[in-house]
């Protein structure tokens, strides 16, 4: 009774303020004020919704736009009370109310459609205005984009928005790319809008035109690792330990409240807490084990082979997706034969902080691997990117948001070219300590037949790094040898081919 009471008052109070205001105006929903918003949304679906309403909650004064006005007037009529909106009918409404310079932020379906508003937008627009594309993006896109408008004098900023609906409308994790001069005009918007640790926005300009949505594009990337290897904990603690869903839940929530703190943690607790209401099974058993993805970890994995970056667990975790959604592939290998038997019972509690070692080692290597995807995009691009600000964004408001990442804001303050995160001392420390863990879940992974790709995949990346001598060497040979494409050799410099088919094989300098 009081919720429908509170429901009733609130739909009075946005009528009288909807009437008040279109009556001191002089204006109709399709008769916008000119030159009245310092910033503009177009595409009212609900990450540009939940946007323009934290955009107008923080004192902008925000006008919103969509191809369909009926839209345009739903949102207005729902949320006009919590701030100052600006409704525009057209496109030519939409950029006649913006101050300026303009800026207006795109939230539409990325591609084709994403295209045809920024040329909508520019034919409009002067020297100097802003489009921002706050979709999830392609960076190439992105960087072709903002140079085609410079040469239009119009400023083109491709900006990761991470936080989904929740984030969009309460503070997100805001990484804007593109000129630095047009963030002179964005920063004290966004930073306004974004998520607040220790009282410092997370947000920051990334770098020139691609930048932003490149970082954004890898944040993603080590979502998807987070998520794998998570799940993979799950997983061999109910097959390997025999942990019940409510069980893990509450071992997972004893994990976030340590080093292990973050979102995704946080939200795993609530799902595997979750009891089915039609069946009262666990609501895990009752969702189709086929995971989902839009496409940022596939663009991660091609970017870090185009780069020559190896992201084996970003990779690893973007396949397991792929694999559980092959339901053919899946159904002919029913019958093939799994586990062998275990030769020696598992200790519950022991195996159970295993795991929890194992996860932290792999979510450390993720984050390392997306953070030489990074340094190798900035070398290539030429984007002088600051890491520690990137971690130090990351902190709040994102979906990777973690205790852990303050720890990678300092060690990036304290060497900013460091080539590899886990060789600071810090997280050095913290691999060696749980490596007998890590390698322990590795093996019992496979006695049990449990697949943990990620965790695997992981500790392999570890391995290699840390070899003297690896059998890259043996590839070589194999490569000269079937076409000559020359080796080096450990004690001379140069390039050097071996002639195979001769006898003697004598080796020449190539």
């Amino acid at each position: 009774m009081q919720l429908a009471a509170t429901r009733v008052r609130r739909r009075a109070r946005r009528a009288v303020w909807l009437h008040v205001r279109m009556k001191e105006d002089s204006m109709s929903i399709s008769t916008p004020a000119r030159a009245s918003a310092d910033v503009g949304v177009t595409g009212m679906g609900v990450m540009g919704r939940n946007l323009a309403r934290n955009l107008a909650r923080n004192g902008h004064t925000v006008a919103i736009h969509n191809r369909s006005a009926d839209k345009t007037e739903q949102v207005f009529a729902d949320h006009g009370s919590e701030g100052v909106f600006v409704p525009a009918e057209t496109m030519d409404d939409f950029v006649a109310c913006l101050q300026r310079p303009r800026v207006a932020i795109i939230m539409v379906k990325a591609g084709a459609a994403t295209d045809a508003v920024i040329e909508e937008l520019a034919s409009r627009m002067d020297e100097g205005d802003i489009i921002v594309d706050c979709g999830n993006t392609l960076f190439h896109d992105t960087r072709r984009r903002e140079a085609a408008l410079r040469e239009r004098g119009v400023h083109f900023v491709g900006v990761g928005v991470s936080g989904g609906e929740e984030g969009a409308l309460w503070g997100p994790s805001i990484m804007p790319g593109g000129p630095v001069e047009a963030y002179g005009r964005l920063g004290p918007v966004f930073e306004t809008i974004s998520a607040k640790v220790e009282d410092t926005p997370c947000c920051t300009h990334i770098g020139p035109d691609g930048a932003g949505h490149f970082v954004k594009m890898v944040h993603n990337g080590i979502e998807y690792a987070d998520m794998q290897v998570i799940g993979e904990a799950y997983d061999l603690l109910r097959r390997v330990a025999g942990l019940e869903p409510a069980e893990i839940a509450e071992v997972f929530a004893t994990w976030n409240r340590g080093e292990l703190d973050s979102y995704l943690m946080e939200i795993t607790v609530e799902v595997l807490r979750q009891v089915d209401a039609r069946t009262g099974k666990p609501f895990v058993d009752v969702v189709v084990d086929a995971a989902g993805q839009k496409g940022t970890g596939a663009w991660t994995t091609q970017t870090a082979l185009d780069l020559g970056v190896p992201v084996t667990g970003i990779g690893e975790a973007t396949f397991a997706r792929a694999l559980s959604a092959s339901p053919l592939q899946r159904q002919a290998a029913r019958d093939l034969p799994g586990q062998i038997p275990a030769t020696d019972p598992v200790d519950r509690d022991t195996f159970v902080e295993d795991v929890r070692q194992a996860l932290y080692a792999s979510k450390l290597i993720a984050y390392t691997q997306g953070l030489n995807e990074i340094q190798a995009a900035a070398a290539e691009y030429g984007w002088d990117l600051d890491l520690g600000a990137i971690a130090r964004i990351w902190r709040g408001g994102c979906i990777i948001r973690a205790r852990f990442l303050s720890e990678i804001t300092a060690a990036f303050e304290a060497d900013p070219a460091l080539p590899l995160l886990i060789s600071a001392a810090v997280f050095r420390d913290r691999i060696v300590a749980a490596l007998p863990s890590w390698r322990r879940v590795v093996v019992a992974s496979a006695q049990h037949g449990v697949p943990a790709p990620v965790f695997s995949s992981c500790l392999s990346y570890y391995d290699a790094l840390r070899s003297d001598r690896l059998p890259a060497a043996l590839i070589q040979g194999q490569r000269d040898f079937f076409g000559a494409h020359t080796y080096g050799r450990v004690d001379a410099p140069g390039a050097f081919h071996t002639l195979w088919a001769v006898e003697g094989r004598p080796e020449v300098e190539a």
